[in-house]
C-alpha cells in the first residue's frame, strides 16, 4: 500500500500545484493586470463561454446518468467531453478577462444582490472544484476506480454547479 500512495503522491501534488498556480494566475489577470485594447473581434467569447458552459452541464447529467444505467464506455466519452468544454471555457475566460478586463454588473437593488450572491458562490466552487475534477480525472486514468467514485459523488455536483451558474451569469449580465 505505501508504494501505490508515494506511486500518486507526486501527481497528486502537481494537481493541487497546476490548480493553485491557475487560480494565481487568474487572480492576478482580474485584479492587479491592466486590460488590453479591446476590439470587436473578440466580443464573441462570452457567449462562447457560456456556451462551453452549458455544453459541460449537458455532458455532466447526462454522463451521470449513463453511469447510473452502468453504461460506462458513455459515460466515459461524456466526461472527456465535459472536460473538453470546460477547458475551452477556462482558455476563453482567460483570454476574455486579458483583453477586456473585468465585467461590471449594472443591475441594481435586489437583483444586484442576487447576482453577487450567485458570482460569488461560483468563484469560490470554481476555486475548490478543478483540483476535484483534474483528481477524479487521474484516479479514473490510472484505473482506481474505487477511489474515484468516492471523489466523483462531490466532484459531480460541485462542477455542475460552477457550469450551470457561468451560463447564469452570462445570461444576468447580458439582461442587466
Amino acid at each position: 500500500m505505501a508504494d501505490t500512495q508515494s506511486e500518486y503522491r507526486l501527481p497528486l501534488v502537481a494537481i493541487v500545484a497546476t490548480s493553485c498556480a491557475a487560480c494565481g494566475f487568474l487572480f492576478w489577470l482580474l485584479y492587479f493586470r491592466e486590460a488590453q485594447a479591446v476590439t470587436n473581434t473578440w466580443s464573441f467569447l462570452p457567449g462562447l463561454n457560456a456556451l462551453m458552459n452549458a455544453g459541460a452541464s449537458v455532458c455532466l447529467l447526462v454522463g451521470w446518468v449513463a453511469i447510473l444505467r452502468k453504461k460506462q464506455k458513455l459515460h466515459q466519452k461524456l466526461m472527456v467531453s465535459a472536460f473538453v468544454f470546460s477547458s475551452v471555457f477556462l482558455a476563453g475566460y482567460i483570454v476574455h478577462h486579458a483583453l477586456h478586463g473585468d465585467t461590471k454588473f449594472a443591475g441594481e437593488g435586489w437583483v444586484r444582490a442576487v447576482y453577487l450572491s450567485i458570482l460569488g458562490s461560483h468563484v469560490v466552487m470554481s476555486i475548490v472544484v478543478l483540483p476535484m475534477v483534474l483528481t477524479t480525472f487521474f484516479l479514473s486514468l490510472t484505473g482506481r476506480f474505487d477511489q474515484h467514485r468516492r471523489i466523483a459523488r462531490w466532484t459531480f455536483p460541485l462542477w455542475l454547479y460552477v457550469s450551470v451558474t457561468g451560463v447564469l451569469i452570462f445570461v444576468m449580465l447580458k439582461s442587466f
